[in-house]
């Protein structure tokens, strides 16, 4: 998978930690998911980590899974520190100088109340665009980024927001920095 350089990284940081893994490869991505699916596969996961492995912390590194799941997971499991992963709208805010960002983010943190939460917390008077990126966690998963088709979807996609003056845009979901060489051109102009 593409995360194992997320994971590389973290095991460095954290060098005297035991780490274990577990990619969920038979359901993500979740982004199309449902938000009952996506609360029963993490709390399932999360339950067998630290039922079977005996994991003392999680790490939820997923904006969707977190968006869905994560309050349920740290109610069922109240013995652990749960972390989430969510979208970086308080930087991309308070870094904007035109006061308009946009949140690229799967279907199913686009309508999450939690997203909703994350931008009346930290945005303040900013206005926030957020766009939900159909199909793109999938594309990351199947190592399929130099399709000039994309590309071109990927900018007729980005272009109303960046045109309203949009000059921070917030990658909502983990598998989009894989989309940094499509997404970097359109967004540099």
């Amino acid at each position: 998978s593409a995360f194992s350089d997320t994971l590389r990284d973290f095991a460095a940081a954290l060098s005297q930690a035991d780490l274990v893994y577990l990619a969920d490869t038979a359901h993500v991505p979740y982004g199309d998911k449902d938000d009952a699916f996506i609360r029963e596969r993490v709390l399932r996961i999360g339950r067998h980590l630290v039922e079977s492995q005996g994991c003392r912390q999680l790490v939820v590194a997923c904006n969707t899974a977190t968006a869905a799941a994560v309050a349920n997971l740290r109610v069922a499991l109240p013995q652990i520190p749960v972390i989430g992963i969510e979208p970086g709208i308080k930087p991309a805010a308070s870094a904007s100088r035109s006061g308009r960002i946009a949140v690229l983010a799967t279907e199913s943190t686009a309508r999450s109340e939690r997203l909703e939460g994350l931008i009346r917390q930290h945005a303040g008077d900013v206005q926030v665009d957020i766009l939900a990126c159909p199909g793109w966690a999938t594309r990351v998963e199947s190592l399929n980024l130099a399709d000039a088709a994309f590309a071109d979807a990927t900018r007729r996609h980005l272009e109303p927001v960046l045109a309203a003056g949009a000059d921070r845009i917030v990658l909502g979901c983990t598998h989009y920095a894989f989309l940094a060489p499509v997404l970097r051109p359109i967004v540099q102009g």
